[in-house]
């Protein structure tokens, strides 16, 4: 077999394991990349996720991360909801609605690595999901899976964007896909709706000033000055994705594993309020929802609070 078989068999199984799409590029150093991480950390965007500054170098180039990588195959993984939570209550991002996406997508990146290694031999790698110094959007959007939007997120034509990104960095030779092109057009949408106003231009999110940012990476109290700004949004921010004209195509996912427990679903703001440590553990057992832990779930419910009676 020549490795443009191999790429077809490889491409082949990712949709019967259910991935949305694929797409292959060379692993050599993010030239374009560069500057403008090296710039969005020099301005503090990263706020106090202090491990953004670490392993920079790794971050541009995955021969760093994996000796004699020569591919990396990047992946979507659709999460979009069949069903939302009540319009008037406290928000948590659709992809917190179901199991942790970590290991859902982790087990299928196993398995992929398993008929990589039966069918075509003694083949190294690894497997990422949104857990080390990858520049997920970066290495999608040069395989040709979308292009980076205004908001920051992968957008692609027909899709949207409510979906996961994953990779596989292998020391194997493959046939290459082509970057697509910028489909954002003179829109604006994402930009004006921010709540935050964290987009400060076209494709710069200040992840400091990001609703996501102040609900799951920030650990200390979430400034006064924010009060009324966070539309209730207690975990993570949809806002930039739900307002993207192309999440029209979104579809609702296949993998019963993100379906939302009917707990979430009925609360109302009341619910949430009185929520307890015991109902926090059942309701979010394997979801995402527990690495702000009851504690940090609690702060920011009491945060948003009085949002809606104009408290400032």
């Amino acid at each position: 077999m020549n490795q443009s078989t191999y790429s077809q068999k490889i491409k082949a199984e990712t949709k019967r394991l259910g991935f949305l799409s694929c797409g292959i590029s060379r692993a050599e150093f993010l030239e374009e990349e560069a500057p403008r991480l090296e710039s969005w950390l020099r301005q503090g965007m990263h706020g106090e996720m202090a491990y953004m500054e670490n392993h920079f170098d790794k971050r541009l180039d995955p021969r760093k991360l994996v000796p004699g990588a020569k591919s990396v195959i990047s992946l979507l993984y659709n999460y979009f909801p069949a069903e939302q939570q009540q319009p008037d209550t406290y928000k948590i991002s659709k992809y917190a609605y179901g199991e942790d996406y970590h290991y859902v997508i982790k087990e299928k990146l196993r398995d992929l690595m398993a008929f990589i290694q039966d069918e075509i031999g003694e083949v190294h790698g690894r497997a990422f999901v949104d857990s080390a110094p990858v520049l997920d959007k970066a290495w999608a959007a040069r395989s040709g899976l979308g292009w980076v939007g205004k908001h920051s997120n992968l957008l692609t034509r027909q899709v949207g964007s409510f979906y996961f990104i994953a990779e596989l960095i292998l020391d194997l030779d493959l046939d290459y896909d082509t970057p697509t092109t910028d489909h954002c057009g003179s829109c604006t949408a994402c930009i004006d709706a921010c709540p935050t106003m964290a987009i400060v231009q076209p494709y710069v999110v200040d992840g400091s000033k990001c609703i996501s940012y102040f609900t799951i990476e920030l650990k200390d109290e979430i400034p006064r000055s924010l009060k009324g700004s966070f539309d209730n949004w207690v975990f993570g921010c949809d806002v930039c994705q739900d307002v993207c004209p192309w999440n029209r195509f979104s579809k609702p996912n296949s993998d019963p594993r993100f379906s939302p427990k009917p707990e979430l679903l009925e609360f109302g703001k009341q619910d949430w309020e009185e929520l307890t440590e015991e109902v926090f553990r059942k309701v979010f057992h394997k979801s995402a929802v527990k690495r702000t832990k009851f504690r940090g779930l609690s702060r920011n419910i009491a945060f948003v609070k009085d949002e809606g009676m104009g408290v400032p």
